[in-house]
C-alpha cells in the first residue's frame, strides 16, 4: 500500500488528469440519461440534480464531522497523562 501511495505521489500530474477524465466521463454520461421518467419536477428541471445533491450532501457531512471533531471529541495528546485534580501538597 505504501508503494502505491508513493507511486501516485510521484505521478501526481497523471493522477490529476485521470480525475479530470473521470469527471468528464461522468458529466457526459449524466447528460445522456433520460429525464423523462423522473419522479419529481426538480429532477426534470435541473440538469445533474442528483450529482449536485450528492456533492452538497457530502460537503455538509464533512463540515458537520469537522465541527463535531473540533468541538470536543478531539483531545490533546497528553489528555490521559494529566492528573485529574491538582492537589496542593502543603495541606
Amino acid at each position: 500500500m505504501i508503494r502505491l501511495i508513493e507511486y501516485l505521489q510521484e505521478h501526481l500530474r497523471c493522477v490529476v488528469w485521470a480525475c479530470y477524465f473521470l469527471l468528464a466521463a461522468i458529466v457526459v454520461f449524466a447528460s445522456m440519461v433520460d429525464r423523462g421518467h423522473a419522479h419529481t419536477a426538480v429532477e426534470r428541471s435541473i440538469p445533474f440534480f442528483w450529482s449536485i445533491f450528492g456533492f452538497v450532501a457530502a460537503a455538509v457531512i464533512i463540515g458537520i464531522a469537522y465541527w463535531y471533531g473540533r468541538s470536543g471529541i478531539m483531545v490533546d495528546e497528553d489528555y490521559y497523562e494529566r492528573p485529574i485534580l491538582e492537589v496542593d501538597e502543603d495541606e
